[in-house]
């Protein structure tokens, strides 16, 4: 049984260095640790402060980035809607313009038709006065060759005046 129990010297011994590895490692160690791990925990919560800061900062950088676009987008609308207006307001003045060319080549084509018509009604006109009045020369030359048919012509030529 020595060896299961153990002498009271043994405890006293071990009792003493015990007390004296309290004492030293309190002085020497247990602040120096203690700090440490203090220290360890203000930075782990630095940290972790730093990480939420960050995530609330990409969070909001998110919508920003969200808003810039929306934004981006109504511009990019309103911009294809205005050129949109600008191209159908360009072609109808396009059509409007090639209209008004249309019917100013339309009123000077029946102009010149009417000229190129009165002309030509003209020119007939003179042609056919040509024609009776060497017609009318022939038969007068045979009508005239007789004295009283000379003189029967002059009267129905005087009675047509007077009734006019």
């Amino acid at each position: 049984m020595d060896l299961i129990t153990p002498g009271l010297g043994l405890i006293v011994w071990t009792t003493l260095v015990f007390l004296i590895l309290l004492v030293v490692l309190g002085k020497f160690a247990w602040k120096p640790i203690n700090q440490a791990i203090n220290k360890r925990n203000e930075f782990i919560d630095k940290a972790l402060n730093q990480a939420e800061k960050a995530r609330e900062d990409i969070k909001n950088l998110k919508s920003e980035q969200d808003k810039i676009i929306n934004d981006a987008k109504q511009e990019r609308d309103g911009i294809l809607k205005e050129a949109k207006d600008i191209r159908e307001e360009m072609v109808a003045k396009a059509k409007e313009e090639t209209n008004l060319m249309v019917d100013k080549m339309k009123a000077e084509a029946r102009h010149d038709i009417d000229n190129q018509k009165q002309q030509a009604l003209g020119e007939i006109k003179d042609q056919m006065a040509d024609l009776s009045i060497s017609i009318a020369e022939h038969l007068l030359k045979e009508e005239l060759k007789d004295k009283k048919k000379q003189n029967t012509l002059v009267e129905q030529l005087l009675d047509d005046v007077k009734l006019n």
